[in-house]
């Protein structure tokens, strides 16, 4: 797949040299169903990775605990020896259940045991960055501190084990306790055209130069549906998640994007997203889906 896509111009994370192209790649979906198991097709898996690598992407994120491990296994298998223009972006804190549930894993031993886990599969020596994954209620962050989580890791960075920090699900109150830990370059939450809790936080790292990446951004495991949104779309001869996508890029400047798929047409689709422009009119009737409800 040839490299046509602009990928929604670049980003240079906050305080680094790592420079990013602002679509990037989700690899959740590459697991079984409910992000469990194996996926009925792992050749497909993995050509759908080698494709976006070869589109142009040079950000995936993922975890140890999607499958869990396969995920990071097909990466590796797909892509290792790795590009060295590539960072992958992996997330601790949680560990997924014999049934497959998803719990909490936030203590020392747990956040170092993680580390180690996504090293080992990916078979990296270094992680590019890791995202220290909160753990609040149902959808939204609840506040608490998480002073000791965010401590192991940056022990762990200084350790030479991971480059750079993030957090995940977490509030602005959160965001600045971890900085005055250690520098934090990405604040990955949930958040789309229609779920926009964190419009007040993006525009503050906005104008600190941190990165915000969305989870989520075409509504995860219940897709986005709006009448707006396919009005907007069919205006523009765009499918309405190609619309949500360049609604986000739009959005601000520090939105950096992970779209999820295990297929190789919709990951055509969401990076032709990239070359979408919406008009003025278009931004104006998308905004009204989600307005924000409520300060961060």
């Amino acid at each position: 797949m040839e490299k046509r896509h602009k990928l929604g111009g670049s980003f240079t994370l906050c305080g680094t040299a790592v420079t990013l192209n602002r679509m990037g790649y989700g690899a959740m979906q590459l697991a079984g169903p409910h992000v469990f198991g194996p996926p009925k097709d792992r050749a497909a898996a993995i050509a759908v990775l080698q494709e976006a690598v070869a589109a142009g992407v040079n950000h995936i994120d993922t975890s140890d605990f999607y499958g869990p491990h396969i995920t990071n296994q097909i990466i590796c298998e797909a892509l290792h020896p790795y590009p060295a223009e590539l960072t992958i972006v992996t997330k601790v804190g949680a560990v997924r259940g014999t049934d497959g549930s998803w719990n909490p894993a936030q203590s020392p031993e747990e956040l170092k045991a993680a580390v180690h886990d996504n090293l080992r599969n990916l078979k990296l020596d270094v992680l590019d960055v890791v995202n220290m994954r909160a753990w609040g209620r149902d959808a939204k962050p609840a506040e608490g501190s998480i002073e000791a989580q965010f401590t192991t890791l940056a022990e762990l960075r200084r350790q030479g084990l991971i480059r750079h920090l993030g957090v995940s699900h977490v509030t602005l109150a959160q965001v600045n306790e971890a900085r005055a830990i250690a520098p934090v370059v990405g604040v990955q939450n949930l958040y789309n055209v229609a779920q926009r809790h964190d419009d007040k936080l993006i525009d503050h790292l906005a104008a600190e130069g941190i990165a915000y990446v969305p989870y989520f951004p075409l509504g995860g495991f219940t897709p986005l549906q709006s009448a707006e949104l396919s009005e907007v779309a069919a205006e523009l001869n765009a499918t309405p998640m190609q619309t949500a996508l360049a609604w986000l890029l739009q959005r601000a400047p520090n939105m950096l994007l992970i779209p999820g798929t295990s297929s190789p047409r919709h990951l055509r689709e969401n990076l032709s997203a990239a070359d979408l422009v919406l008009p003025e009119q278009a931004i104006e009737k998308l905004n009204a889906i989600g307005a924000s409800p409520a300060p961060v």
